[in-house]
C-alpha cells in the first residue's frame, strides 16, 4: 500500500471515527481503524460491533489493498503534524507502515485487515431519503430524554416512526418524554429503536451537511449515508412502550410565559434546593408563578415570583428542576405554553408557536410535594 494526502486531510478524515472506537479485550484488532485504498480513494472504517463508521476521502495512489492501524497513535501523530504533504508506505517484511514528511521518517506496526470485522449488509432493505434538518431538530429535541439506564435498552434509543409523510422521533426516560413531528416526502411505513451513540454520531457530524441523509434500513440495521459517510448501526431489538398512554389529554389549565425568563428563574432556584431530589414547586394563582425550592438538610431555600399568563385553577406541583431545565433548554422559542390536569398528572411543554409543519411536545412527571 502507499498513498500520498496532506495531513490536515487525513486528521480530518479520522477524527469523526474516533468516537466509536472500540476497547474489547477479547477482540482487540477493534482498537485499530481498517484504512482500505480502493481506485484512488481512501476508506477509514471504524467499529464497536454495534455501530460502525466508514468515512472516505480522495488521495494519491495506485494501489488497492487494507491495513488495520492503532487508532489512538494515528490520530496522535497527525495531530503532531502542521499541515503538510504526508506519504505512507506498508512495508511488508517487518509489517509496518511508514510515513514521510518534509522532516523525518515514522514507522507503526499494523495488521492484517482480514482480523476486522466485516461491514453488516443489509439484506431486504428499504431506503428512503431525510432531510437534514429535520434528521438534525429530531434527534436533538429528542436524544437528551433517552436513559442510560442499561437494563431498560428499549428507552435508551429513540423511537422512530415513517408513515403518510410524516416522521416521529419519540423519546423517554420514564421521567420526561419528547415526540417531535415534521414531515417529509417519503411513502414508506415504518418504525424502529435507533440506539444513543449512533445517533450521537450523526448530530456531531452533521452540523455542516447541506445535503439529504440516505436511510436504508431492514428488521435489524440501518444506515445513514451523507457525503462521503456511512453509519452503520444495529437497532434495539424489542417494542416501544405505549407513550401515548401516559400523554393527558384533559388539560385545562394553560400556562405561558417567555422560555428564557422560566429557565434563569429555575437555574437560580434549584441552586438551593434539595440535591438528591431536585425538587421545584410551582405555586400558580392568578397572574403570578412562585417558583421555589428548598433543601431542609442545610437550611437553603429560595423563591421567586413571575408574571404569567395563566388561565386555570390554582395549583400547586412539584418537579425535578433538572429536568424542566434539560427541557427549556432544548426548545428554542422564545415563549412556551405548560399546560397542566391535576397535581398528580403529568404536565406537557410546547413551544408557543411550532415552524411549518413542526409539532414538539414535551412532558414531565411530577413529583409529590414535600409540605
Amino acid at each position: 500500500m502507499k498513498f500520498i494526502t496532506s495531513s490536515e486531510q487525513l486528521l480530518n478524515t479520522i477524527q469523526p471515527l474516533i468516537g466509536i472506537v472500540g476497547t474489547n479485550p477479547a477482540l482487540p484488532i477493534i482498537e485499530n481503524l481498517l484504512l482500505e485504498i480502493d481506485n484512488g480513494h481512501l476508506h477509514v472504517k471504524a467499529t464497536d460491533l454495534e455501530t460502525t463508521i466508514i468515512n472516505s476521502t480522495a488521495v494519491e495512489s495506485d494501489s488497492n489493498s487494507s491495513i488495520a492501524v492503532n487508532a489512538k497513535l494515528l490520530l496522535d501523530t497527525l495531530k503532531a503534524f502542521p499541515a503538510q504533504p504526508l506519504t505512507f508506505k506498508t512495508n511488508e517484511e517487518t509489517n509496518t507502515l511508514e510515513i514521510s514528511s518534509e522532516k523525518g521518517s515514522y514507522s507503526l506496526a499494523y495488521l492484517n485487515s482480514d482480523e476486522f470485522p466485516n461491514t453488516p449488509e443489509l439484506d431486504d432493505s428499504k431506503s428512503t431519503l431525510l432531510n437534514i434538518e429535520t434528521l438534525k431538530k429530531g434527534i436533538k429535541n429528542t436524544l437528551f430524554a433517552t436513559t442510560n439506564d442499561e437494563l431498560r435498552p428499549v428507552i435508551s434509543g429513540v423511537y422512530v416512526e415513517i408513515s403518510n409523510n410524516k416522521i416521529l422521533f419519540v423519546a423517554t426516560d420514564a421521567h420526561k418524554l419528547v415526540k417531535y413531528e415534521n414531515s417529509i416526502n417519503s411513502a414508506e411505513n415504518t418504525s424502529f429503536i435507533v440506539p444513543k451513540k449512533p445517533l450521537q454520531l450523526l448530530k456531531n457530524n452533521l452540523t455542516d451537511i447541506d445535503s439529504e441523509v440516505k436511510l436504508q434500513y431492514n428488521k435489524t440495521n440501518a444506515i445513514f449515508s451523507f457525503k462521503n459517510m456511512h453509519i452503520y448501526c444495529r437497532l434495539v431489538d424489542g417494542t416501544y412502550p405505549n407513550y401515548e398512554a401516559v400523554i393527558p389529554t384533559e388539560n385545562p389549565n394553560i400556562l405561558s410565559l417567555e422560555r428564557d425568563l422560566l429557565l434563569n428563574s429555575l437555574k437560580r432556584v434549584s441552586i438551593f434546593s434539595n440535591q438528591t431530589t431536585r425538587q421545584i414547586k410551582f405555586k400558580i394563582q392568578g397572574s403570578e408563578i412562585n417558583i421555589s425550592g428548598e433543601d431542609i438538610d442545610f437550611s437553603n431555600k429560595a423563591s421567586e415570583q413571575l408574571k404569567c399568563d395563566y388561565d386555570g385553577q390554582d395549583i400547586e406541583i412539584g418537579f425535578n428542576g433538572k429536568f424542566l431545565i434539560e427541557i427549556l433548554n432544548t426548545l428554542e422559542t422564545k415563549k412556551i405554553n405548560m399546560y397542566f390536569s391535576s397535581p398528580s398528572k403529568a404536565a406537557i411543554i410546547k413551544p408557543e408557536e411550532n415552524e411549518g409543519s413542526e409539532k414538539i411536545l414535551m412532558l414531565v412527571m411530577p413529583v409529590m410535594l414535600n409540605n
